[in-house]
């Protein structure tokens, strides 16, 4: 099962460390907020180095849909409703930002980069439509109401965003990478202060960005039970349909569309890691009956990081952090939350001022509804008697039969059959005997 962006590119390979280094900022983790952290550090003129547990987007960068846009559903209410105008019109301003400097970069980077308008629509809530476009009036963002899509689904409306981006993220990151400090196959299995540890190699640094997909370091920040996982699933067709667009539903299992090269990529069957969901078979079910006539190229599924209020946890990794930073809980929305986490921690770790340091803090209040689901569904998963075990907070696993892995519904740890990590939190393999 490979990723349509895996099977057409080719992204540079790199050496592991085999040495004790200090560097001013180390990057944990290679993907794609981690090399865009080492991008702008660079340009910064700051030292830094970059250590990957894999390969260089290996992970959750590849099995992205790749959009790049400040819609991401029917947020900009809620927001609002939970902090007010003022930090909901800079949610929208550092996503469109970073839409900005992506098109900026772009320039000169062959990625297949394109302006695509992003439609959030609904299926049967119209109320929900309503005042999101309420919402968008308020805080002055352009948009504009469909009751329609050229999609095989009856909709009861939706809201356009007009400049939006959509491209090609492993030929952007093959076109970036080349000329970074970045070494591949060095897990960090802990830190301490500003010191990590890979195996028997030290890496000492003054500052560090941990940007794992999971923060991996329990004893600080409590993301724990600040976020849980959530997996989707993507096919891609040929024979299928151009919708000239970037459409997803705003019902957390409803579908995504967008189209690349005469393939139409189809995204649904989503549900919490580690429980039951549609998958790839509800996917071919809605191909079946609505493209009849399309072939399936590529399919892949992803896992996303989820926040307790939708918005990424970015900054200091905990209140008493001064000197590790992390990036993390994009909520499905990955490539703009890459781009805000690495110009907000190239300020921060030279000890800049960001305007959205308070906006994006991963210490701000944890007192969200999803919090107690988070802690219910960790509770209940502890005192399961069954084995095996996940070895980072010791949550019974799930045998997930359509992907052949071991999956942790607490925390969103994944293993293969025989035990290799293959998401984190954990640091460490499943004992599988």
């Amino acid at each position: 099962m490979e990723s349509l962006w895996k099977a057409t590119s080719d992204i540079p390979r790199f050496e592991s460390l085999r040495e004790n280094i200090k560097t001013d900022v180390l990057v944990i983790g290679g993907g794609i907020a981690g090399i865009l952290c080492a991008y702008f550090l660079k340009r910064a003129g700051i030292d830094y180095t970059l250590v990957e547990a894999d390969v260089v987007c290996g992970g959750v960068t590849l099995n992205t849909t790749a959009k790049i846009t400040s819609q991401h559903g029917l947020i900009y209410d809620s927001i609002i409703k939970k902090y007010g105008v003022t930090m909901a019109r800079q949610y929208y301003e550092a996503n469109e930002k970073a839409i900005g400097l992506y098109r900026d970069i772009c320039k000169d980077v062959r990625c297949d980069f394109e302006d695509k308008p992003a439609i959030v629509y609904s299926v049967d809530n119209m109320k929900k439509i309503e005042r999101e476009l309420a919402a968008l009036e308020r805080l002055n963002i352009d948009a504009t109401f469909q009751d329609s899509a050229p999609l095989p689904l009856e909709i009861c409306g939706a809201i356009r965003f007009d400049g939006q981006a959509q491209f090609h993220p492993a030929r952007f990151v093959s076109e970036i990478v080349g000329d970074l400090n970045v070494y591949e196959h060095t897990p960090v299995q802990k830190i301490e202060g500003t010191v990590a540890y890979s195996n028997d190699i030290k890496i000492e640094a003054k500052k560090i960005i941990v940007a794992t997909h999971f923060p991996f370091v329990n004893s600080h920040g409590a993301y724990f039970v600040k976020m849980y996982q959530h997996r989707s699933y993507v096919i891609a067709l040929e024979n299928a349909q151009d919708i000239d667009g970037m459409y997803v539903d705003e019902a957390q299992k409803g579908m995504s569309f967008r189209n690349f090269d005469g393939l139409l990529l189809m995204g649904g069957g989503d549900h919490r890691t580690g429980k039951k969901g549609g998958g790839f078979e509800e996917l071919k079910e809605f191909a079946k009956r609505n493209y009849p006539n399309s072939i399936e190229k590529y399919r892949w599924a992803t896992q996303d990081c989820m926040t307790l209020d939708n918005i990424p946890y970015i900054g200091r990794y905990s209140e008493s952090s001064n000197s590790v930073f992390a990036a993390t809980g994009f909520n499905k929305w990955g490539m703009t939350s890459a781009m805000i986490a690495a110009t907000m921690l190239t300020d921060m770790v030279q000890g800049n001022k960001n305007e959205y340091t308070n906006l994006f803090a991963p210490s701000r209040s944890i007192l969200h509804p999803q919090l107690f689901v988070n802690m219910l569904e960790t509770t209940a998963n502890l005192l399961t008697p069954t084995v095996p075990r996940c070895p980072h907070l010791g949550c019974a696993l799930k045998w997930n039969k359509v992907e052949h892995t071991w999956d942790c519904p607490c925390h969103g740890s994944r293993f293969s059959e025989n035990g290799a990590i293959l998401e984190s939190p954990s640091v460490k393999s499943l004992k599988t005997k």
